[in-house]
């Protein structure tokens, strides 16, 4: 039997997001492929790696996570890079000291400030000395020349990944993807969909503000649901203070409980500063909502002509997608082509497949 340890980040749970539910049902669907799956924290110091036969890690983007515990491991490792890229929103959009850094600095600076600012603002230790004296950059390229084997959610994500760091490895495309156990389709034939839902953290790079002031004294309704991540909450008041009596707030729901929401839903809108995937699109396209996505990141390789893309930046581009995404009819045909490329078993399939190839060679 395959022994797994999937490490992610200190925060999985407590700052819930698109990665705590790939990494979740990943391991749940390897489990029914008779691979033995623990997922630990990476500040976690009580950890026993000979128990395993291969480690995989989660987010390239945050090294500092990932160098101590291969250096103490000596054991193979994959990594899924989920790697997003928010120089666009550092240098437009942030306030305070990252966004006057993002206008100047390099985006890999900008990241290694911000474990800087996590580790005085929030207490989040810094995983391995080595990352202060390498730097953001460079730590990255040592752990994509290290790794086995890349697991990107995209050849989208690969190709940007490659561009910026210039290292070639060996990489499988392991889709991001949802649970078809989990959502149900209820609504019935008597029942008529209505308004526009976006399920995400509240946070400047999903762009609930710009989405606000897009839908603001329209006649659409906008449930905005989930939770301002930690250092986010100045932006989550600027959201309730700038909407309109046609926008509602409702804190992070369960997957279970979102089916009533994406069932009910006309429109299901993500306008972030970048997306890999989306999950919350593949979600509500799978139960039957019009989905408005951005423009930017990795999204059309996964939606193709069944979404309709918005400028995250632009306001009037976000409200002219949403006008143009309710006025569709709702059609089954998204939800087919989900359930033919992006379910959780398929997911679970190929990374047992990329798991085997990686010990087959060690």
């Amino acid at each position: 039997m395959i022994k797994v340890l999937m490490l992610s980040r200190s925060t999985l749970y407590t700052a819930p997001g698109g990665d705590t539910i790939q990494i979740v049902e990943t391991a749940n669907h390897l489990i029914k492929l008779n691979v033995k799956v623990d997922i630990k924290l990476t500040n976690d110091k009580t950890i026993e790696y000979g128990d395993y036969n291969l480690i995989h890690f989660f987010n390239i983007i945050r090294p500092n996570d990932i160098l101590g515990h291969i250096r103490k491991s000596n054991i193979p490792f994959v990594i899924s890079t989920i790697f997003v890229d928010y120089s666009e929103y550092e240098k437009k959009l942030r306030k305070g000291a990252l966004g006057f850094l993002g206008k100047f600095l390099s985006a890999d600076f900008v990241e290694y400030f911000k474990v800087i600012a996590r580790y005085l603002k929030n207490g989040e230790k810094i995983g391995d000395f080595s990352y202060l004296i390498l730097g953001h950059k460079r730590s990255i390229q040592k752990i994509l020349k290290k790794a086995c084997c890349l697991l990107p959610n995209s050849e989208s994500e690969y190709k940007r990944l490659y561009a910026i760091y210039n290292v070639k490895n060996q990489y499988i495309v392991i889709p991001n993807a949802l649970n078809i156990e989990t959502f149900k389709n209820t609504l019935t034939s008597s029942q008529k969909r209505n308004g526009v839902i976006c399920v995400a953290r509240i946070e400047g790079l999903k762009n609930q503000l710009n989405l606000i002031k897009a839908i603001n004294e329209t006649n659409y309704s906008l449930t905005i649901i989930g939770n301002p991540s930690p250092n986010s909450i100045g932006y989550y008041e600027q959201c309730m203070n700038e909407a309109s009596k046609n926008v509602d707030f409702i804190s992070h729901l369960t997957q279970e409980e979102l089916n009533e929401y994406y069932n009910k839903a006309k429109v299901h809108i993500l306008p972030s500063w970048f997306e890999t995937t989306g999950l919350s699109s593949l979600e509500a396209g799978y139960l039957g909502c019009n989905i408005v996505v951005t423009d930017k990141g990795d999204v059309k390789e996964y939606f193709k002509d069944f979404a309709t893309y918005c400028d995250p930046f632009d306001i009037q581009s976000i409200r002219k997608a949403i006008i143009v995404a309710y006025e569709k009819e709702n059609s089954p045909d998204l939800k087919e082509y989900i359930l033919n490329n992006y379910t959780w078993d398929i997911t679970a399939k190929k990374t047992k497949e990329a798991y085997l190839g990686v010990l087959n060679r060690n």
